[in-house]
């Protein structure tokens, strides 16, 4: 009898984020941290908390995740995690660092659109009104305000349509321009409010081809 053979199992490859770069530190308890990377080596990631914490326990470190990005998707990572001055314990080294999953990233149409938004702190912080330059069904780049900065989580409520319910969520800035804008990703929204964003973009790609059609006739 002829035995087939198996198949190999494929890791995720495994790219360790650059300096400055933002990534999320996951902690088992459910909790998502933003951190900033200060350093990079062949088997270590150097990386700075940039919200406040509480003093980290041992059964934390030991099951923390780092989350980041690169060019095929969402990469999390797992190692041995430590504080590297115990007279700063926002700054944490995560030494041997090995690929567990790659989340694929959606591939996204985007489209310049200028829709009115209201961000929130994400803490019941004050709020500032702006609009959209463009949106997609992943976030949308913000015109303002310049008080955003990298890794903040904001709420967010944004009107598609005058007089509709509008589409409301949390998103996380995941970079920001030398205008001053800021690119948000979405944290958390409804599948029925991504489905709206969806549909409101492909109407607006339909209503431009049917305009370039009109305009070439």
């Amino acid at each position: 009898m002829r035995l087939g053979r198996a198949k190999p199992t494929v890791s995720a490859p495994m790219t360790l984020p650059e300096r400055g770069e933002t990534v999320t530190l996951s902690t088992l308890a459910g909790g998502r941290i933003p951190a900033r990377v200060l350093e990079r080596t062949s088997d270590s990631v150097l990386v700075a908390v940039t919200v406040p914490t509480r003093p980290w326990t041992p059964a934390q470190l030991k099951d923390m995740i780092m989350e980041c990005s690169n060019a095929r998707g969402r990469l999390r990572l797992r190692g041995t995690f430590a504080v590297e001055d115990p007279a700063d314990p926002d700054v944490l080294r995560l030494l041997s660092p090995r690929s567990i999953e790659l989340l694929q990233q959606r591939h996204h149409v985007r489209i310049e659109a200028a829709r009115p938004v209201i961000v929130y702190g994400a803490r019941g912080g004050a709020q500032a009104e702006s609009f959209t330059v463009d949106l997609s069904g992943g976030g949308f780049l913000l015109a303002g305000p310049e008080s955003l900065s990298l890794g903040e989580e904001v709420r967010f409520r944004l009107t598609l349509t005058p007089g509709m319910v509008p589409v409301t969520g949390t998103a996380r800035v995941v970079r920001t321009t030398d205008e001053g804008r800021s690119a948000l990703a979405f944290e958390s929204i409804s599948d029925l409010d991504r489905r709206r964003l969806v549909r409101f973009i492909f109407e607006c790609q339909r209503d431009e081809r049917h305009r370039g059609i009109k305009g070439r006739s």
